[in-house]
C-alpha cells in the first residue's frame, strides 16, 4: 500500500482549487475559437468561390473585398482568443510552481490572468465588426 504524506494533500488541495478556473477558461474560449475558425473557413470558401471568374464584375469584387475585411477581423479575433487560451496553462504552471517552491507569485498570477482576460475581451470586441460586415454583405447581395 502506498502511503501519502497528508501535509502534501493539505497544501495541494487549495492549489488544485485555484487551477480549476483557468481550466474552465480554456474550455470556454476553446468553444469561441471553434466558432471563429468555422466562420473564417466559410469566409475563405466563399471568397474562393466568388474569385473563380477570370474577370469578376464590380459587384463580385465588392463582395470579395468585404470578405477580405471579414477574414482579417476574424484572424484578429482568433489570434486574441488563442492568446487568452495560451495564457491559461501558463497561469496554471505559475500557480503550481509557486506552490511547489513556496515563493509569492500573486503579482504574476494577477498579471497573467489580467492579460488573458484583456485578450479575451479584445477577441470578443473584434468579433462585432465581423457581424456588421456580414449584415452589410448580406444586404448588398439581397439588394442586387
Amino acid at each position: 500500500m502506498v502511503r501519502v504524506n497528508n501535509t502534501l494533500f493539505v497544501h495541494l488541495i487549495p492549489v488544485l482549487q485555484l487551477a480549476i478556473a483557468p481550466v474552465i477558461l480554456i474550455s470556454g474560449v476553446g468553444l469561441l475559437l471553434l466558432t471563429r475558425t468555422n466562420r473564417f473557413g466559410r469566409v475563405r470558401d466563399r471568397a474562393r468561390a466568388l474569385n473563380r471568374d477570370a474577370e469578376p464584375s464590380a459587384h463580385v469584387r465588392e463582395q470579395i473585398e468585404i470578405l477580405r475585411r471579414r477574414a482579417s477581423i476574424l484572424r484578429t479575433s482568433v489570434m486574441l482568443g488563442a492568446i487568452a487560451v495560451l495564457l491559461a496553462p501558463v497561469l496554471i504552471l505559475v500557480i503550481f510552481v509557486s506552490a511547489l517552491f513556496g515563493f509569492e507569485a500573486g503579482w504574476l498570477v494577477v498579471a497573467t490572468f489580467s492579460v488573458s482576460q484583456i485578450a479575451l475581451i479584445g477577441s470578443l470586441i473584434a468579433f462585432i465588426p465581423d457581424m456588421n460586415l456580414f449584415l452589410t454583405a448580406l444586404t448588398f447581395e439581397l439588394n442586387r
